[in-house]
């Protein structure tokens, strides 16, 4: 289940928005267009299929990376330790 902050950053990821809760009565927009109420609440439907969509992007730059990179990914985390 994702979070009010996890959703917030899907929703608004340039940030200028503040939270104090968990609750959207408690978002500030500060440099952010405001979003609705009913906008806030669908994202936490939307999030899981959103964060399955990034993190597949993530692996599929990693391992086009890698290939480039002509090394496996045990050989990188050798390089990154």
């Amino acid at each position: 289940m994702a979070t009010s902050y996890e959703v917030l950053r899907m929703l608004i990821p340039n940030g200028g928005w503040m939270q104090n809760g968990d609750t959207f009565e408690g978002i500030q927009f500060i440099e952010a267009e405001p979003i609705t109420k009913e906008e806030y609440e669908a994202g936490f439907a939307q999030y899981d299929a959103w964060k399955a969509e990034q993190d597949e992007a993530r692996a599929a730059q990693k391992a086009a990376l890698l290939e480039r990179l002509g090394i496996t990914e045990e050989e990188a985390k050798l390089l990154l330790a």
